[in-house]
């Protein structure tokens, strides 16, 4: 069964990673469908979105965006379809605050 929900917020501070999102170990996986990141500040910044697998740390070959640059005050959307297993995560840092993220997508159970 699927279940469409938002998977996700967060506001991590200034050059800080984050956790966004985790796989619960109540589901059998995730499909993250979007991200949209949201720059709240007037002068444009940097971020990144990374995917860990289950039991992994965060490395370079982990990213989906990085160094991704934003306008001020604009939103990004970041159209994915990338399944995730049991505790896989997705990891979020900016070079500025107030910067937030929203993660979609179904849980599968």
């Amino acid at each position: 069964m699927l279940t469409y929900k938002v998977l996700g917020q967060v506001a991590p501070a200034n050059s800080t990673t984050a956790t966004l999102y985790s796989v619960p170990v109540t589901r059998l996986g995730t499909i993250i469908s979007s991200i949209v990141v949201c720059n709240q500040q007037t002068t444009a910044t940097t971020f990144n979105i990374a995917i860990v697998t289950s039991g992994t740390s965060l490395t370079t070959s982990s990213y989906i965006n990085y160094n991704t640059v934003i306008p001020g005050n604009d939103t990004i959307g970041v159209s994915l379809g990338v399944t995730m297993a049991t505790n896989d995560a997705i990891i979020v840092s900016a070079t500025g605050y107030p910067i937030s993220f929203s993660a979609y997508g179904s849980e599968v159970s």
